[in-house]
């Protein structure tokens, strides 16, 4: 029986151990080398798409609904409040 444990237990270590055997792939592999054909025909599609960028017209400023509401040199409406009068501060202990 610890024979079989053994060999289960010795097995399953070398599973993953083995997964990590494999080469890794090259970087071309990876990112799978365009032939000729394909780099010209991504070439004129970034071309274009270029292209289509200039075609766009200049954006405008942000239009304001409220402009006409509010005037440039509004006052502040926020009114100051005079501070709260406090008393004078305690001098001594204060044991409870």
């Amino acid at each position: 029986m610890r024979v079989v444990c053994a060999v289960t237990i010795v097995a399953m270590l070398a599973g993953p151990a083995c997964a990590q055997s494999k080469a890794p792939k090259t970087l071309e592999e990876m990112m799978d080398a365009k032939t000729p054909e394909q780099a010209e025909k991504e070439r004129a599609t970034d071309k274009a798409y270029k292209e289509s960028l200039k075609k766009i017209p200049d954006a405008k400023a942000p239009a304001d609904p409220w402009g006409s509401a509010r005037s440039m040199n509004a006052p502040n409406t926020a009114a100051k409040t005079p501070a709260a009068k406090r008393s004078p501060a305690k001098t001594g202990s204060t044991a409870n």
